[in-house]
């Protein structure tokens, strides 16, 4: 069945925190589910961003109920604080990680390990396991993995976490996608292990716009244009998110992503492909292990 704006339920009551949702895909998401009457907290680097994201979304014609969470998923004291802030919340319903950052120069952040692994995998791997005890409480939230079909194709290079041996930048952004789809998935099968009642679900938005000419310069001006035309808006792009986030049939260890054209666009969404590789408890459990010696952050959850 194909999931689509309408078909998300009302969230009153409901608080939700949306990684990178000062713009583009995760505008959208933290909109969508603010007009459903949830408490949204934007958890983002920049506050005139997220600023100018919460006077936009509450200009809308429903009472919105927005807050700003001060997040830099590239540095592990301000994902530390972030966590602790979170924590003050009555509780959290949903967790999106959606933020990320797309083919960029090298660059370095979390163990010395390049930018886009670091930032895309490694902030939100710190960022739930510091939030898991809380997420746990009265009943149990959803954690939402925002991934990639640049997955497909993707390994994890353990030996050049920190791209010294070579760096390529769509090579190193498929890599940290599949790790966000490896990191869902082995939450999700530790969770079950542990009887937890979080939920770990994965998503993907098709291939927007807004992701594919960020770092392109000139060239991303007038081939974005063009191209945008025949692929997902952001707001397309964040009905995979809210399917995942808030559809009463999604189950943990599902993959949602968009209905058309090769799952790369379309205003739906539903059950997407995730390789072999993404599914492989092997790889995961040692992302995991991984994961945990380069952020210091232990979720505490055994293997399942």
């Amino acid at each position: 069945m194909s999931f689509a704006y309408s078909d998300v339920p009302d969230q009153s009551g409901k608080t939700a925190i949306v990684t990178g949702a000062n713009t583009g895909i995760g505008l959208e998401i933290a909109r969508g589910l603010a007009r459903k009457g949830a408490r949204v907290i934007l958890a983002c680097r920049d506050a005139d961003k997220a600023t100018a994201a919460i006077k936009e979304i509450a200009s809308g014609p429903e009472q919105a109920d927005l807050d700003f969470l001060p997040l830099d998923l590239s540095n592990m004291a301000s994902i530390r604080e972030a966590a602790n802030l979170a924590k003050k919340e009555p509780k959290i319903d949903l967790l999106i990680n959606n933020a990320g950052i797309m083919i960029p120069p090298l660059g370095h952040a979390i163990g010395g390990t390049e930018q886009q692994f670091a930032v895309n995998h490694l902030g939100h791997f710190a960022l739930t396991g510091l939030l898991l005890d809380k997420l746990a409480k009265d009943g149990g939230a959803r954690v939402v993995s925002q991934a990639s079909i640049a997955h497909k194709g993707a390994k994890i290079d353990f030996d050049n976490l920190d791209a010294s041996q070579g760096y390529s930048r769509a090579k190193f952004y498929g890599q940290s996608k599949l790790a966000n789809l490896l990191f869902a998935f082995e939450l999700d099968r530790r969770l079950r292990a542990a009887n937890s009642p979080v939920t770990s679900i994965a998503c993907h938005p098709g291939v927007a716009q807004t992701e594919i000419t960020r770092h392109l310069g000139v060239f991303g001006k007038l081939f974005g244009p063009t191209v945008g035309f025949f692929l997902n808006t952001a707001e397309n792009g964040a009905v995979p998110a809210l399917q995942a986030a808030t559809d009463p049939e999604a189950e943990g260890g599902e993959y949602y992503g968009s209905w058309g054209l090769r799952e790369m666009s379309g205003a739906t969404s539903g059950k997407a492909y995730a390789t072999k590789t993404a599914r492989d408890p092997l790889l995961a459990a040692r992302l995991w292990a991984k994961s945990i010696e380069l952020t210091g952050v232990d979720p505490g959850l055994a293997p399942a």
